[in-house]
């Protein structure tokens, strides 16, 4: 993994985010994933049960819920990259409606293992609601 390449990959979770189209969202991530929206959350295992947790489908207690189109974004950017690892930061925000004014944003740090393939084989989220 470089950083051109770990950019790429957060430009597609992004856009994935944005469509919720199951097979990009699918397309991030390695078969036998574990993924966490919290450091302390026992892991969502599995590509499946990360795509249903993403579309607000997932069964694991701290699952997403599908946010209503035009009323959130979000950029990320590498800050370090060692080997397969990859650490990045940046910015979540959400609007009450779409293109309204910014209501919350968050402050986010996502810590990923990828496989030889590009997908990530692991991922933990980190995030600060700013004030």
């Amino acid at each position: 993994m470089d950083r051109e390449t770990a950019q790429l990959w957060l430009d597609r979770y992004v856009s994935a985010w944005l469509s919720y189209d199951p097979d990009d969202v699918a397309a991030l991530f390695a078969e036998d994933v574990e993924y966490r929206y919290h450091p302390y959350d026992e892991p969502i295992v599995g590509r499946a049960e990360v795509v249903a947790s993403w579309l607000g489908e997932g069964s694991a207690e701290d699952a997403s819920t599908r946010d209503a189109p035009g009323t959130y974004g979000a950029t990320y950017s590498p800050v370090a990259v060692d080997g397969d690892v990859v650490v990045a930061t940046g910015t979540s925000h959400y609007r009450d409606v779409p293109d309204g004014p910014v209501v919350q944003q968050f402050e986010n740090c996502f810590v990923m293992r990828f496989d030889a393939t590009g997908r990530c084989r692991e991922f933990t989220e980190y995030y600060l609601r700013r004030p």
